[in-house]
């Protein structure tokens, strides 16, 4: 099924920082490597926690990308938001100005928002009183903020929000930019998430859940989806931002198109705060409705990103949807997960491995599950582990999950002319 031309959004630009790449393509040049990005923290001292590793973004400087002000003024969630968005604007070749800044978006999520500044500004107010507290602690602390600042940034007056879906509000952002212009409310839409969880508090609240891999001596092995000693998942930060633009705009700017944003299908299980039902059904409602929305059958996909945290009870669960959504298919799809490599970018990972996902249909080449040397044995799929495979990829499905049985999957198509 081809969508009629005024209901078809397509990626125009991509823009990434993450654990293994300050870039978009220093990013996907890691991934095909099977290079992890995960080590010590060196964010602040992580003697004190069970586990003392995480995907820290390598060498952000903010005033690489903001002035001394701005980078003063703003979280690190919001600055990754920035740079992000910088680089994918770039790569759209898109000129914002007074003829078209009211039809252009803003739509980035964020699970946790700015801890950090309000870890810090928390210890302001215990030590030094609450009238020494940061009067931007609201501005630079509240989730919508990498929304705000991009959106002012660029002077992109359409429509601008975060959604926050814990584990899946990058893909619900992109999901809900792309329902967004194909009914007719902007024409563009910078979509994605941020998230820069590695902060004390984060890591000592994710060990009092026991979420987080404790492999401390091996902190590139720690990140193991779907193999029989994973053991949690790794926390990371990052950012991605995709350019979304309805096709008739993008043909009028003759940009390169990257991919179609083919179907989004979101769910909830209505379960658990912090479990994924057992059964799986959720996951697989939300990975149903997506595909049907693209008119398309569960055999025709070429490659699932899985959400893949490396927490037995996620791999498995969503192994189990899996089978439930593709049948016999589920044994013939290529899957990975890239969370080997990066980690888990809470709020960012599924904007993230949406990224990667348009990569992989730009690239032809299927990024590994590193660190997956014996499979647990409930998780029977071709996860293509440890080493990148070459394949004509036309049909990509990106799954994310989150905390509260928030499910999201987003199908993304190589981008094909009307006939």
């Amino acid at each position: 099924m081809v969508m009629p031309r005024n209901n078809r959004v397509v990626v125009t630009g991509v823009g990434v920082l993450c654990p293994v790449g300050l870039d978009t393509a220093a990013t996907w040049d890691a991934l095909i490597c099977g290079k992890s990005g995960i080590g010590e923290i060196t964010l602040f001292d992580p003697a004190p926690f069970a586990t003392r590793f995480a995907g820290e973004v390598p060498g952000f400087t903010p005033t690489d990308y903001l002035s001394r002000r701005q980078a003063q003024h703003t979280d690190r969630f919001t600055q990754l938001a920035l740079a992000a968005s910088q680089e994918a604007v770039r790569q759209a070749a898109i000129k914002i100005g007074s003829a078209n800044q009211n039809d252009i978006g803003v739509i980035i999520g964020s699970g946790l928002g700015g801890l950090d500044t309000l870890t810090r500004e928390a210890r302001v107010l215990h030590e030094r009183g609450p009238k020494r507290v940061n009067p931007f602690l609201v501005p630079m602390m509240a989730a919508d903020m990498a929304a705000a600042q991009v959106s002012i940034m660029l002077g992109a007056r359409g429509p601008s929000l975060s959604p926050t879906s814990s584990c899946a509000s990058g893909a619900d952002a992109i999901g809900i930019a792309a329902e967004t212009i194909r009914r007719g409310d902007a024409q563009v839409v910078l979509a994605g998430g941020s998230e820069a969880a590695v902060t004390p508090i984060s890591l000592a609240a994710f060990n009092a859940l026991r979420a987080l891999s404790t492999r401390n001596s091996e902190p590139q092995l720690a990140s193991r989806p779907f193999d029989n000693e994973h053991d949690g998942f790794v926390l990371s930060e990052g950012a991605a931002v995709l350019v979304l633009e309805n096709l008739t705009s993008a043909r009028s700017r003759h940009v390169k198109i990257l991919a179609e944003v083919a179907g989004y299908g979101t769910s909830s299980d209505a379960h658990h705060v912090t479990h994924p039902a057992e059964s799986g059904t959720g996951m697989a409602r939300a990975m149903s409705m997506a595909l049907a929305k693209a008119g398309l059958k569960p055999d025709e996909i070429d490659y699932i990103n899985a959400h893949g945290t490396a927490t037995p009870l996620n791999d498995r669960m969503e192994t189990k949807a899996i089978k439930a959504v593709f049948g016999e298919a589920a044994y013939k799809v290529p899957v990975s997960s890239t969370k080997s490599m990066t980690g888990h970018l809470i709020g960012a990972a599924g904007a993230l491995e949406a990224a990667i996902c348009v990569m992989v249909i730009q690239q032809g080449i299927i990024p590994p599950t590193i660190n997956l040397t014996e499979p647990d044995p409930e998780c029977d799929l071709d996860y293509t582990p440890n080493k990148a495979r070459r394949a004509m990829v036309n049909t990509v499905l990106s799954n994310s999950f989150g905390f509260g049985g928030h499910n999201s999957a987003l199908v993304f198509t190589r981008y094909a002319e009307e006939f």
